[in-house]
């Protein structure tokens, strides 16, 4: 039924939602529901969708909560006792337990050994947890509103202080102030610069970096493992036939030195036999107008063949500047989106972007705040896996 669920109680279902055997006619709705109609009745419901999770994250769902019920002592099961309790096979166990091994709920202790339960004897403290975001508008994204909820379900105070990163315009000082004045036992620190992210690390408190500047820092992080999908995008462009490929990307992902994924896409097209330069990358003013001034360069001399660019909003104003233009995408120009946004799936054709899913970024970072509310420290650093989605807005380079 199109992602849609029926309410059901031991396999019967309740009887104010629709029997599918009637047939059924749905369309999408807001946030997440789904308008279902009983082709025969004429009745109408709104039903709320369901995200699956894979056979994997089922059976790392349920190990978790039997570690939360303190089943086991010191040690889990190997993977082929738990795989014929369960009834699937040992290699989705394995993966299940090497998921949480990431979490920090198991640690190996090598081939063949079982792995030990990361439990401390220390009882977990309530925590107030400073969230520090990149801008004003990241504290709507759904993903924060999801680790929001967990953390205060997990009995901690989650807030964010009175700025954001760019309303501090990244400059350490200022944030230094912000933290000072701050009543907070633990920060998340949200697309973090390399300056930002290193005084943080050597800070007293545990730091949470999400996103962000963070590779080689002694920090927490987790983020989705964009370069090798950035390399990926970069030889679709250049199979299509294109050579001018620009990327515009903030300052703290250009300087001191361009990030993992710009320089992916640089090393990619240098792999190619494509001199790079301040052309791939440019500098530019970070506000509206200064969006709209670059481009204006860029396609006023040489322009550009596929354009990438690393945040949604820029995105838009992309596609807005070409429209108003007479630009034609992908006809003139082939634009990417370097991250996901829930609009995107209005748009037709369907932009192409890089995606990941933000449940194992919000877990990750439950799980390191259940670490510090018992005294474990973790400064382990993870990544997620991203995809790219090739859509309509790319093409062959205009010849």
């Amino acid at each position: 039924m199109d992602g849609a669920a029926y309410t059901r109680d031991s396999g019967r279902i309740f009887p104010d939602t629709p029997d599918p055997s009637d047939g059924m006619a749905t369309k999408p709705c807001v946030r997440g529901f789904f308008i279902a109609a009983c082709q025969k009745t004429g009745q109408v419901w709104r039903m709320a969708m369901v995200r699956f999770q894979s056979k994997i994250e089922q059976v790392a769902e349920h190990l978790r909560g039997e570690l939360r019920r303190g089943r086991w002592g010191r040690e889990i099961p190997g993977r082929n006792l738990l795989a014929a309790e369960l009834g699937t096979n040992a290699k989705t166990v394995e993966a299940a337990l090497r998921l949480m091994e990431q979490e920090n709920l198991l640690i190996p202790q090598g081939a063949g050994r079982r792995r030990r339960i990361a439990v401390s004897d220390a009882p977990p403290s309530a925590l107030r947890v400073a969230v520090l975001h990149y801008e004003p508008a990241a504290r709507g994204d759904n993903y924060m509103i999801d680790l929001q909820h967990l953390l205060t379900e997990a009995g901690h105070i989650a807030f964010s202080p009175g700025k954001t990163l760019l309303e501090l315009d990244m400059k350490v000082q200022r944030i230094g102030k912000l933290v000072a004045e701050t009543q907070a036992d633990a920060w998340i620190v949200t697309s973090g610069s390399r300056e930002v992210l290193k005084w943080f690390s050597a800070q007293p408190f545990p730091v949470f970096a999400l996103f962000g500047r963070r590779r080689g820092l002694p920090i927490a992080g987790v983020g989705p493992d964009k370069p090798p999908v950035m390399a990926q995008v970069a030889k679709r462009l250049i199979a299509l036939g294109h050579r001018r490929i620009v990327m515009l990307a903030r300052a703290e992902r250009r300087l001191p030195e361009p990030g993992a994924t710009e320089r992916a896409l640089l090393n990619t097209l240098e792999a190619h036999g494509l001199r790079t330069g301040s052309y791939h990358l440019p500098d530019w003013e970070e506000t509206v107008d200064g969006f709209h001034r670059c481009l204006e360069e860029l396609f006023r001399l040489t322009p550009p063949t596929a354009l990438i660019v690393d945040e949604a909003p820029h995105f838009t104003g992309a596609a807005q500047f070409c429209s108003r233009h007479g630009i034609l995408v992908p006809e003139d120009v082939s634009l990417v989106c370097c991250d996901s946004d829930p609009h995107f799936a209005w748009c037709k054709p369907a932009v192409t972007h890089i995606g990941w899913d933000s449940r194992p970024v919000v877990r990750r970072i439950v799980r390191w705040a259940a670490n510090v509310s018992r005294g474990i420290e973790d400064r382990r650093q993870s990544h997620t896996a991203a995809e790219f989605f090739e859509g309509g807005t790319i093409g062959p380079a205009k010849r």
